[in-house]
């Protein structure tokens, strides 16, 4: 996959060596403790934090991350490099950071591919010290990027055929046996958004020397035919909480398909509301 998002690890050393990068590490604090990325500022919240998706919710995420991003130094003429171990290990959680500079209006963003395995891979410096950056003030954005659809727009979504409800949890999610890689019961509703497509995210990556990798254009792009999905498609993906629904919209973004946002607040918000329908049991269709 060629992408303009996608930074290779030969590529990301020499940006921080002639250009103003900030990389963010989105991965444990004591995985990050054990070595890191030279400069790398750790940011777990971008996997952790949960958001619903009313206007309170969104709101609130976004003074949340537009301070937590401002604390990491990024003011805009950054170029923000984000990264989790693998690209499979870690529930796309650097994609989701990536998503959230998109939704926040922040110009350059990059997720390094392949992850910190792909870095070490390549035979590139490591370090255990800790980073202590310069804060900025982050350029956050009077309106959102045009990514992401609420609870409401999910519900309208459900009775529009144009729309492909895309989920791309993991297997156990999708056929109703666990409402959540937390664990069976960590939702009170287990089960599907009615009328969702399933392509499990882990189908657009395939094994590289040092972890997954994105599937090439064309590869995506064959993957995305057996849900239904061309270049022309309107996609609405969800998965948990939005990490693994931001692997699968950068690697559908980078394949030519345009019209695609992601429901953040996902299934643990969607399960979460007894009013929203849902399909339950083991898929039939």
């Amino acid at each position: 996959m060629n992408s303009h998002v996608l930074i290779e690890p030969a590529q990301l050393q020499h940006d921080m060596a002639t250009e103003p990068v900030v990389v963010i590490d989105t991965r444990d604090p004591a995985v990050y403790a054990q070595g890191h990325i030279p400069g790398a500022i750790n940011l777990r919240e971008i996997f952790t934090y949960l958001s619903t998706s009313d206007h309170e919710g969104l709101e609130t995420m976004q003074h949340k991350f537009a301070e937590a991003f401002g604390a990491a130094g990024l003011s805009g003429n950054e170029t923000a490099v984000v990264y989790e171990d693998t690209m499979n290990t870690g529930f796309g959680q650097s994609c989701r950071g990536y998503f959230l500079l998109k939704y926040l209006g922040y110009p350059k963003a990059k997720v390094l591919h392949g992850g910190y395995q792909a870095w070490v891979g390549a035979g590139l410096p490591t370090t255990t010290e800790p980073t202590m950056p310069t804060s900025a003030q982050f350029p956050l954005a009077d309106e959102p990027g045009a990514v992401m659809v609420d609870k409401d727009q999910m519900l309208a979504a459900v009775n529009d055929p144009a729309i492909i409800k895309l989920d791309v949890r993991d297997v156990d999610e999708w056929i109703a046996t666990s409402s959540s890689p937390y664990g069976p019961d960590f939702c009170p509703r287990k089960g599907r958004i009615p009328g969702a497509k399933w392509l499990e995210w882990y189908r657009l990556m395939k094994p590289a020397a040092d972890g997954s990798v994105f599937k090439a254009r064309d590869e995506v792009l064959a993957e995305c035919q057996t849900v239904g999905i061309q270049p022309h498609s309107k996609v609405y993906i969800y998965c948990f909480k939005g990490a693994r629904a931001s692997n699968t919209f950068l690697a559908l973004k980078d394949a030519g398909i345009h019209d695609v946002k992601i429901y953040f607040g996902s299934w643990n918000e969607w399960s979460r509301d007894p009013a929203l329908p849902i399909e339950e049991g083991f898929p039939l269709g």
